[in-house]
């Protein structure tokens, strides 16, 4: 888990500050850590490798997980 005061979080730009369901996202020196907003304590976390988050914003945009040429 990665200590709440020792990274930048970024909340969604979808998020309505109303208490929705909501992401927040750090970005790490070689990973990626995802946590819900309503849980900044810091607890969960999901932590995924550069590689694995790449593919996964990649297939959210193109809907491919597949290299575009």
């Amino acid at each position: 888990m990665t200590s709440s005061s020792s990274v930048e979080w970024h909340r969604s730009s979808y998020s309505n500050g109303m208490g929705g369901e909501c992401l927040e996202v750090a970005a790490l020196a070689e990973s990626v850590t995802v946590r819900d907003s309503k849980a900044a304590s810091g607890s969960p976390q999901l932590m995924f490798n550069i590689p694995t988050w790449r593919s996964f914003i990649r297939t959210l945009t193109l809907g491919t997980d597949e290299p575009t040429s």
